[in-house]
């Protein structure tokens, strides 16, 4: 009679550990594998365009101010530096395109600058962002 009673009493219980595990393992997996955009940092007035297409797999992004201000990675940039920027950029984060943020009021010569930095960098993919229009 008493090993009734000790049945009686059980009661069914779940591990969860093996569930946890899947989880915090499949949390790490997705963290590792997401690829960050490293954004210029500011907000430039894009030249309107009729047509455009979409960078899909750009991560890098530099913008020219009006005044001639470089920002890349949420920081401003001299000319001189901007190819040494965008190759820790690309050893920290591979990509094949950089896209270049210009304000319609930069000057072409900066642009021009850029782009030249980027190519030295090793860069062949340079997209110029636009407004639609």
């Amino acid at each position: 009679m008493a090993r009734k009673r000790i049945r009686e009493d059980e009661e069914a219980v779940i591990d969860m550990t093996p569930m946890l595990d899947i989880v915090f393992i499949m949390l790490i997996f997705f963290i590792v594998t997401t690829s960050f955009v490293k954004e210029a940092g500011i907000e430039v007035n894009k030249p309107k365009a009729a047509n455009q297409t979409k960078q899909k797999n750009a991560n890098i992004f530099v913008a020219i101010k009006d005044n001639g201000e470089i920002w890349l990675d949420k920081g401003r940039v001299d000319i001189e530096r901007v190819g040494a920027r965008i190759e820790k950029l690309l050893a920290e984060q591979p990509t094949d395109v950089v896209i270049i943020q210009a304000d319609k009021d930069a000057k072409h010569g900066i642009v021009v600058k850029v782009m030249d930095a980027i190519k030295e960098a090793g860069i062949d993919r340079i997209s110029i962002a636009a407004a639609k229009g």
